[in-house]
């Protein structure tokens, strides 16, 4: 027979104990691996104060967007992952939300930096800086800040400058351009006017002229003086008047009608003056020539005023108007400029060029500027309002949309999303809404600052799909409405 052996029951005991331990260690061990998505614990807050108990993580140097629960090496690279920078959470006071810039109800285009009211006299609309957050805000300790050389310009409220930049060249004014035909024909007999660029005054000799028409004109306003005395003074006085116009509109200079009436018989040739002040610009006259009635012998223009041809495309004549300021500056001389106006923008256009013809006005007393001379030529096209102005380096395109990074603080920097108008002279841009005057944006490091922002942004949605939050409990009372729905 087998022989039935006692166990001690210290034994038993002991066995139990032992059972339990390995139980308990292997359920530590689970819970372990399995980190923070299995408890659904990432922390406990007490107050304003938050006690990390979340799970370590682990990322790599090289390539940021690798995060892992647990140390080991990068599947990318093969470096070894060090342990991931977690920062505190914000606290609650900064949860409130805060107010950007005010800005009109009926324009939202009229921003202002303190509440009051709007241009229409309404009540000015709070704009807060969630509704124009563009991406995760981010924070960098200053030496980091110095290394990527951000910095930082204040947005400002200043009159909306806009500028057309073009070509033209000098020319002649033509409301000041004269040709000189006398209204008799003749011979010449000398020139004063002896080549094309002289300086000529009203007044100074052009040519002396031997002309039968003269001759005859002046004989018969002599033969008109003679009779003024006599029987019919009154008919006379009239002819007498009638034959010294004749002579005037011959272009006879009355010091030339005196000559004839000291010398008492009809000069042989008469000296021709100019009527005009300026410079010879055609000459066609040569002595002993014979002129017609009406034929051009000289053109004579006044530079004292000139007129700058300007060619401007025709998607910016839209924006050229008479009146308007211009400016322009010789190549050869680029630290004197010039100002003049807008006199006529011409209602053709040129078709090879595709450009529209724009005429200004330039005083030239000092006989600087020379016909078909080429100008760098600046037309003042502001309407003269003001608006909300930044560089335009600080916008960041990205298709559609257009963002700003904003200082918040030290070492905060946010994202925002901004409404563009047009470019601005010295390179700066009118915003329309985002951005309010003082805002500090940042003109330069803020590609570095929008790579950290989407890649901050793309590491929170990667977390939040692996480690989902855990659904919200339902009350008891939901459970048993519920259980007798099912029922």
């Amino acid at each position: 027979m087998t022989r039935k052996r006692n166990v001690p029951k210290w034994a038993w005991a002991a066995g139990i104990v032992v059972i339990l331990a390995v139980v308990g260690v292997g359920m530590a061990l689970t819970m372990h691996r399995a980190g923070p998505a299995a408890t659904g614990t990432t922390g406990v807050a007490h107050g304003d104060h938050t006690h990390e108990t979340e799970a370590e993580l682990w990322t790599c140097s090289m390539h940021p967007f690798i995060v892992l629960d647990e140390p080991g090496d990068c599947p990318v690279c093969g470096m070894a992952l060090i342990p991931k920078a977690v920062e505190a959470p914000a606290l609650a006071q900064d949860k409130e939300r805060v107010v950007a810039y005010w800005r009109a109800p009926m324009n939202p285009a009229e921003i202002y930096d303190a509440p009051g009211k709007s241009a229409m006299g309404m009540d000015l609309v709070p704009v807060y800086e969630d509704e124009l957050v563009g991406g995760v805000e981010i924070r960098i300790d200053p030496v980091v800040e110095q290394n990527m050389g951000v910095r930082i310009q204040a947005a400002e409220r200043a009159r909306l400058a806009r500028s057309v930049h073009t070509w033209g060249h000098v020319t002649w004014d033509e409301t000041r351009t004269y040709d000189i035909s006398p209204r008799f024909s003749g011979w010449i007999q000398t020139l004063h006017a002896n080549f094309e660029g002289q300086n000529v005054k009203k007044g100074d000799p052009l040519f002396t002229v031997y002309s039968p028409e003269l001759i005859a004109a002046q004989e018969e306003y002599l033969h008109a003086r003679q009779r003024l005395g006599g029987p019919g003074s009154g008919y006379n006085e009239r002819l007498l008047a009638s034959a010294k116009r004749k002579l005037l509109n011959y272009a006879m200079a009355p010091s030339e009608i005196r000559r004839a009436e000291k010398r008492g018989r009809a000069l042989d040739t008469v000296t021709i003056t100019s009527p005009y002040n300026g410079v010879v610009v055609d000459k066609r006259a040569v002595e002993g020539r014979y002129f017609g009635a009406g034929t051009t012998l000289f053109t004579v223009s006044d530079l004292s005023r000139v007129w700058v041809e300007a060619h401007v495309y025709e998607y910016e004549v839209a924006r050229v108007r008479a009146g308007q300021q211009a400016s322009m500056v010789l190549p050869f001389s680029p630290g004197e400029s010039r100002t003049g106006k807008v006199a006529f923008v011409y209602p053709f256009m040129e078709g090879k060029t595709r450009d529209i013809t724009v005429r200004m006005e330039f005083d030239n007393d000092d006989a600087f500027l020379k016909p078909d001379m080429y100008a760098n030529v600046t037309i003042e096209t502001g309407t003269g309002d003001s608006g909300v102005v930044i560089p335009s380096e600080a916008v960041l395109r990205s298709g559609s949309k257009e963002t700003v990074f904003v200082r918040t603080g030290k070492g905060r920097y946010t994202p925002r999303e901004v409404l563009t108008g047009v470019t601005l002279d010295d390179g700066r841009l009118h915003v329309l809404q985002g951005v309010a005057p003082g805002d500090q944006v940042v003109v330069s490091g803020q590609f570095l600052l929008d790579s950290e922002s989407q890649l901050k942004e793309a590491v929170a949605k990667m977390m939040e799909a692996v480690n989902p939050p855990a659904p919200e409990a339902r009350s008891m009372d939901s459970k048993e409405d519920d259980f007798l729905e099912d029922m």
